[in-house]
């Protein structure tokens, strides 16, 4: 917990650090590589900016959403002070497992001293088990994963690679950097596979119906020869 709690307080310092030296980490970037290939280094770090701040709205967003669906079911179930704790549980709830238990703690709580009997704190269980599955279900999947065109199978994946490995800073890093990745991959044509796999794109058909399909064909127009 004491580790999650320093990584939230130093990720402000991280980003300042970043933000101030911003313009000697892209003359290094442009210096690396040569002159010729300027323009292309240009044109992937404009669309790496934009991924990253379209991941930033998409947080944002699914913050509120969550903010909104806790103090929803707080005031349908008469917790005091619904809408103050729905907002603290949505700002927790960014700290993989510690902060999905003090997001329901808080109201626990609350409702433990203000009413008499468990039925409440139960409802309150329930109620937050439902916000997690569609949180870590759907809203991170399509609505955070998506602003970086990253499809919800592989988001899911690297969020918990990220949190097993790195803490909060994985969890919270991982779609961005895969977002940058893809969009190195699809800018390398040896790559492009790698970004087709992290991409949104559903195919209709795998590369071996093709094939055997081209087979078939090919096979139907020798016996027509014959």
């Amino acid at each position: 917990m004491l580790a999650s709690l320093s990584v939230v307080f130093l990720l402000p310092v991280y980003v300042f650090l970043f933000l101030y030296y911003k313009t000697l980490l892209l003359n290094f970037l442009y210096e690396v590589f040569a002159e010729e290939n300027a323009a292309e280094v240009a044109l992937i770090l404009g669309q790496t900016k934009a991924a990253v701040q379209s991941y930033m709205y998409g947080l944002v967003l699914e913050a509120l959403i969550v903010a909104t669906m806790n103090s929803a079911a707080l005031l349908l179930l008469g917790v005091d002070y619904a809408i103050l704790l729905g907002i603290l549980g949505a700002l927790l709830n960014v700290i993989p497992f510690i902060g999905g238990i003090l997001a329901v703690a808080l109201p626990l709580a609350v409702a433990t001293i203000t009413n008499d009997g468990f039925s409440t704190q139960l409802w309150i269980i329930v109620a937050y088990l439902v916000i997690q599955f569609i949180d870590n279900h759907f809203l991170v999947p399509y609505i955070v994963s998506s602003k970086v065109k990253i499809n919800a199978l592989i988001s899911i994946i690297v969020v918990l690679l990220g949190a097993a490995v790195w803490g909060f800073g994985g969890m919270f890093l991982s779609i961005p950097f895969v977002g940058i990745l893809k969009i190195i991959f699809d800018r390398i044509p040896e790559l492009k596979p790698w970004g087709k796999l992290l991409g949104t794109e559903v195919p209709t058909r795998h590369k071996g119906e093709t094939w055997n399909t081209i087979k078939r064909r090919l096979t139907m127009a020798d016996r027509r020869k014959i």
